[in-house]
């Protein structure tokens, strides 16, 4: 542990000396990518001080214990057990650290939340769910639009986009993506059965320091159309709403939030670009060995990653095995602690693979 916590603060000194080179200073790309870097080491080098600076102290302490003065030979093997009893947090809190950080986590992402099986119902739960995020963006303090929606026939959505403007809400919403089941007695019902329907939840990343966007104007189509819902008087008699087809993967983006023509298109183009960074990062995903898969499954809209029960208050998430018997509190946007308990479920996966390389 002592060499890769040596390793890490010969990388950061590395970084620093080539940040303060002239040439550095003057490329404003390279100054950025080094600065990313930096501050993503950040939380690793003070583990890695925090280490030596303990293996230092316990060096000196064991070399006491051989003193010829016994009483501070005594001292000195109390204080290595003091500090022996240290060892497993600190080695723990630097394997943490050090674990590998999806350069995306630290950027702005796109929900797209779908009404599954189960027809209206579906679609009224679609709609809780985009009000939970949004309720929960609220306490946060995250900026949130809904970009695009269709509404169901009962209420609800269909379809809805939200696009989150805050940094790092990738990283924090990610785990969010799969299927979303319910069972509750739909308002529809007479007879007060349960039934079981179903919402998906895809969460996109808008940013990657590592993958670059390019699309061919050519390569797009661009249909407009007249705004559905509220927003003005503007609304239905202008076609100021704008869908984009990326034509080579069948990509569609759709805007109608904004109240200009070129704003909706600069919305959806940053929407579509987030769906094929998407694509472009599952293809690597595909390639490579996934860790995240084994801890909290692989973010696949088809995945059934969580059951909201409204009979017993109840919500589980069958990722990990956490059950809440507080679902309507839930359902107002208090869902920290389920997505803590996701990130920390994958840490520790990703932890326990990297030990086992």
């Amino acid at each position: 542990m002592i060499e890769k916590a040596q390793r890490v603060l010969d990388e950061q000194r590395a970084l620093e000396e080539e940040m303060s080179l002239p040439e550095t200073v003057a490329d404003n790309a390279r100054f950025r990518e080094l600065g990313r870097r930096y501050a993503r080491l950040g939380p690793g080098a003070q583990a890695a001080r925090s280490y030596l600076h303990w293996a230092e102290e316990l060096g000196e302490w064991e070399q006491a214990t051989r003193s010829d003065d016994a009483e501070f030979a005594s001292e000195a093997r109390r204080e290595v057990a003091r500090l022996d009893s240290q060892r497993e947090e600190l080695e723990k809190a630097l394997r943490f650290s050090l674990i590998p950080k999806d350069p995306a986590d630290d950027g702005t992402c796109v929900m797209e939340i779908r009404a599954g099986t189960g027809g209206d119902e579906a679609a009224l739960f679609a709609g809780d769910l985009v009000r939970m995020y949004l309720r929960y963006f609220e306490t946060v303090g995250w900026k949130a639009t809904l970009t695009d929606a269709s509404e169901g026939a009962s209420g609800g959505f269909k379809e809805a986009i939200l696009q989150v403007d805050a940094a790092g809400a990738f990283g924090r919403m990610r785990f969010e993506s799969g299927g979303h089941r319910v069972q509750r007695v739909p308002a529809t019902e007479a007879q007060g059965r349960v039934h079981t329907s179903a919402a998906t939840v895809a969460v996109l990343p808008e940013t990657d320091d590592e993958i670059e966007i390019r699309i061919d104007p050519s390569e797009l189509r661009v249909d407009t159309y007249r705004a559905q819902g509220a927003g003005g008087q503007h609304v239905n008699k202008t076609e100021s709403a704008v869908r984009l087809t990326h034509l080579p993967t069948g990509t569609v983006a759709a805007c109608q939030s904004e109240r200009s023509q070129i704003q909706n298109r600069e919305t959806a183009l940053r929407m579509l670009k987030a769906k094929l960074l998407d694509l472009e990062r599952n293809q690597r995903r595909q390639a490579e060995d996934s860790i995240r898969r084994d801890a909290v499954g692989t973010g696949d809209r088809s995945d059934k990653v969580r059951t909201y029960n409204f009979p017993q208050n109840r919500l589980t998430d069958h990722r990990i095995g956490l059950t809440l018997y507080k679902l309507d509190s839930v359902m107002q946007g208090d869902i920290a602690e389920i997505m803590d308990a996701l990130r920390l479920a994958d840490s520790l996966n990703r932890l326990e693979a990297q030990a086992r390389t």
